[in-house]
């Protein structure tokens, strides 16, 4: 835990900081078991250097991933580790100068900023640490559905989808949608989204549920106030998934229609689109944002794949009352989170008793916070080992 803030007028205990710090980052490195990590890096890149490795594509993209992933670790411990040394030395300038009665304004400037920035980056790492899922760190596939509150529920669903995509491009993810359902007057009935980033399903699985916005409607000509719900659901998205799933072409309805609404500009030109039905499960996919009927079809049954994967872990934990994939009444009574836009200005999550003011900000994708929050929630109940 980081040191109390110093009250106005009081100067910073930088020494204290940097010690914290220096804890902080030690815990981390235990952890995340950075010697563990160094090994495996070794044995990888032994792999990695063999002539054959191509020879098994699939063998050879995990190898180069897990690799990837390893390394990404290791480097941020050694650079906060480097940085942190840095910073100290930084510290002992400052105190020479203020020893000697020549303080020097930019360098203590300069510490002051760098203690923040590894305060920030230690605790993102921190945030690291409450990811215990098999899939957390993998890419997730997400479906946006508008719930009860007629156009009011479509309008929301489409803002909850641009929230999340604020969200993903603040932290550096890229998003794929996939498809997406117009509703009858304004707004999405549906889309479905792929959020590609390290630890994207691990984060995305925390706002599992259904989501309440209470506003005035701009859809009422007498401008009552109106609620209305929509829904978040999240599974992982895995490129291979051939060993859990094995999808039957003959237990597969297949439609082809004509792209509609944005999504760039092979729409509403040939009927490239396609909605594949899962009939043993009733379970459907539609793609329509590829440039060609093959490309929608091959990724409508990658997310095909990636749900009945999910249909079946859920499957084998439901002893455990899993919330994985857990379908909720898109209604009063289940919603996680209220965003409360009049007569007052505030969203709280019901689960955490987070909340703030700033509403705008948050639908602008500003969610770190709540889904922190939900992380450690469920890692204190022991939820998160059920995602």
């Amino acid at each position: 835990m980081a040191p109390p803030e110093p009250a106005a007028g009081e100067h910073r205990d930088f020494e204290a900081e940097l010690e914290d710090l220096a804890s902080r980052l030690a815990d981390a490195e235990k952890y995340l078991r950075l010697d563990d990590l160094q090994a495996r890096r070794a044995e990888l890149e032994e792999d990695a250097a063999r002539p054959d490795l191509w020879d098994d594509a699939d063998r050879a993209r995990a190898v180069t991933t897990e690799l990837g992933r390893i390394t990404d670790d290791i480097s941020r411990l050694e650079l906060l580790r480097a940085d942190l040394d840095d910073a100290m030395v930084l510290r002992e300038l400052v105190d020479e100068g203020d020893a000697a009665a020549s303080p020097d304004p930019a360098l203590s400037a300069e510490l002051e900023t760098t203690v923040d920035a590894l305060g920030r980056r230690l605790g993102q790492l921190e945030l690291q640490s409450l990811f215990s899922g098999e899939y957390d760190d993998r890419d997730a596939v997400a479906e946006v559905h508008a719930g009860a509150g007629g156009t009011d529920a479509q309008d929301w669903a489409e803002m909850l989808l641009r929230m999340y995509q604020r969200w993903a491009e603040r932290r550096g993810f890229s998003v794929e949608v996939d498809e997406a359902t117009p509703g009858q007057e304004a707004g999405l009935l549906s889309a479905t989204f792929i959020v590609r980033g390290r630890f994207a399903y691990g984060l995305l699985a925390t706002e599992r549920g259904v989501h309440r916005l209470v506003r005035m409607s701009p859809f009422d000509a007498q401008r009552r106030r109106q609620t209305s719900f929509a829904s978040l659901d999240v599974v992982p998205f895995l490129d291979d998934v051939s060993d859990e799933v094995d999808i039957d072409e003959k237990d597969l309805r297949i439609d082809t229609y004509r792209s509609s609404g944005a999504g760039g500009q092979h729409v509403n030109k040939t009927d490239s689109a396609v909605r594949l039905t899962h009939l043993p499960t009733g379970l459907v996919v539609s793609c329509q944002n590829e440039r060609s009927q093959h490309q929608n079809k091959a990724k409508a049954m990658q997310i095909l794949a990636a749900k009945l994967a999910e249909r079946n872990r859920e499957e084998r934990r439901a002893e455990l009352d899993s919330l994985s994939g857990e379908r909720t009444d898109n209604a009063w009574g289940s919603q996680i989170r209220s965003y409360v836009l009049a007569p007052y200005q505030l969203v709280k999550d019901l689960r955490t008793q987070r909340e703030t003011g700033n509403v705008e900000a948050v639908l602008d994708g500003d969610i770190d916070d709540f889904i922190e929050a939900e992380l450690r929630r469920q890692r204190g109940s022991g939820d998160a080992t059920q995602r």
